[in-house]
């Protein structure tokens, strides 16, 4: 997949990568009295109830911490849901309105496995959002120009207080040593896309490549209703080019609104899937015969409604994978590329120049670390 345009307005339209309905994580948090941590990655919007009280006082929606009386500020690190290129940032202190802090700074690092929070203490921390002013009661936008794969982002206030949502808007960006020779090439955590769409009056298309099962409808892509001759769709770039073996689309919680039917196309225009007939709340598979490697695949639904998932599952062809790697590579922060480089057997005088380089290939790499880094067995 090649690199998203970061303008703002397509990256409001990005993943949360930092949300929990990816699997983020808020791991650390120096304070959280009046206000659980745990509030800043709810993938819901925030909720307000006036004047409902708890031991603590009003109960907020978001992550609050104590009056300081000593200087200093507080800070959460969240463990993204899914590593990638982070394009915009925003710090929600939606209903704070006499308690949220007035400034606030991110930094950002990428680093390998699960390390806890004193681990991180000595990561390579990347500043994403300098020292700003922020509004209460507002969803306050960043757009954020760093280039590098990160895995962890730290929120800082300052002084304290309280911020609803912290939501991290950007591309996935997988590892490939971390993915099988078939897997589901429509996942969003394996790097596939939502690129366009016809209509997002309900929810989010991105909800059909989401991981996990769906919980309700609202867990899905839904349309408005139509009132022409025409249908809806939705337009998917795949974590790369890849022979498609079995296609799924899930209407589940879909009852009165599920579509009558569905197609898929891939970008040449070219049926993956004839127009079939979809049945409401079900889970439907389907076998496909193309043979040739696709890059992008087109869901048509008839007329409208809505469908709670979309898998396909295939695998990448050699140059696809060999591309991913690549890109995830160049992408690494530095001191994390230099261990990766290592562990795959490069040497680390050779690590260290190819990480100054910046312009890693993986047919310079030993066979050893090309088949390590790459998923493919005698690369």
């Amino acid at each position: 997949m090649s690199d998203v345009d970061p303008t703002p307005a397509n990256a409001r339209l990005l993943p949360d990568l930092a949300s929990r309905a990816l699997g983020g994580s808020v791991i650390y948090a120096n304070d959280e009295l009046f206000a659980e941590r745990e509030n800043l990655i709810n993938p819901d919007p925030p909720r307000f109830s006036p004047r409902t009280f708890g031991h603590k006082g009003q109960i907020m929606d978001g992550w609050e911490t104590r009056r300081r009386r000593e200087p200093g500020s507080d800070h959460a690190i969240v463990r993204l849901g899914c590593a990638g290129i982070i394009r915009r940032i925003v710090v929600d202190t939606s209903f704070f309105t006499g308690n949220y802090p007035p400034e606030v700074s991110i930094h950002a690092c990428g680093v390998e496995g699960y390390p806890d929070p004193a681990a991180l203490a000595s990561a390579e921390w990347t500043p994403v959002v300098a020292r700003s002013a922020v509004a209460g009661d507002s969803p306050n936008e960043f757009a954020i120009t760093a280039a590098e794969r990160f895995t962890h982002v730290r929120l800082t206030i300052l002084p304290d207080g309280g911020v609803a949502r912290l939501r991290v808007h950007g591309e996935v960006l997988p590892d490939p040593r971390l993915l099988p020779a078939t897997f589901d090439l429509a996942a969003l955590e394996s790097g596939a896309t939502v690129i366009d769409a016809s209509n997002r009056f309900y929810s989010s298309p991105n909800n059909l490549i989401m991981p996990g099962n769906p919980r309700s409808m609202g867990d899905g892509w839904e349309t408005s209703r139509r009132r022409d001759d025409g249908n809806d769709w939705v337009v998917v770039a795949l974590a790369g080019a890849g022979r498609i073996d079995l296609a799924e689309l899930d209407t589940s919680y879909f009852v009165g609104n599920a579509p009558g039917w569905a197609a898929l196309r891939d970008g040449a225009d070219a049926v993956l899937l004839a127009k079939t007939a979809l049945t409401p709340d079900t889970r439907h598979r389907f076998a496909l015969a193309e043979e040739q490697a696709v890059e992008q695949v087109r869901l048509d639904i008839y007329p409208d409604g809505g469908l709670a998932r979309l898998r396909l599952f295939g695998t990448l062809t050699t140059s696809a994978r060999t591309a991913l790697a690549e890109r995830f590579l160049n992408h690494l922060p530095e001191s994390q590329l230099l261990g990766v480089l290592v562990a795959a057997g490069v040497s680390s005088g050779e690590a260290q120049r190819l990480a100054t380089s910046r312009a890693i290939a993986t047919a310079d790499l030993p066979e050893a670390a090309r088949g390590q880094l790459t998923g493919i067995r005698g690369a």
